[in-house]
């Protein structure tokens, strides 16, 4: 059965510095960042839609606007628990847009922070 795919990008502005790293990265340091967020799902809804765009926009914005413009650092759970590593926030926005968008027929499966135009990372479900 063939599966529909639909993905949003947003961007955000914050400030981290990297625990552990040794080099430039350990100190405080800011990026432009861009996510892309990219949903699945075998069954389109009544009006040929998966996902409205909309709904998967307020879903993202809600982490955007958690860490848009602040130190990354000082954020639960990036103050402690987590290492502010574009692996790690590739995760987090994972579970977290999850939280508001999977359901029977739509998944979140892989996210994408990129931290400059030619570095990524990704996390994704099988």
């Amino acid at each position: 059965m063939p599966t529909h795919e639909v993905m949003i990008e947003m961007g955000f502005s914050s400030a981290h510095a990297l625990r552990g790293y040794q080099g430039k990265c350990e100190n405080t340091h800011g990026h432009n960042y861009r996510v892309e967020i990219y949903v699945r799902g075998k069954q389109l809804n009544n009006i040929g839609l998966l996902i409205d765009f909309k709904d998967l926009k307020a879903a993202t914005k809600r982490v955007v606007d958690y860490l848009d413009h602040k130190n990354i650092n000082e954020l639960p759970p990036f103050d402690t628990e987590l290492n502010p590593s574009a692996e790690e926030m590739a995760g987090y926005f994972y579970r977290e847009v999850s939280r508001d968008i999977d359901n029977e027929r739509v998944k979140v499966y892989k996210v994408r922070v990129w931290e400059t135009d030619t570095c990524v990372a990704s996390y994704t479900i099988d």
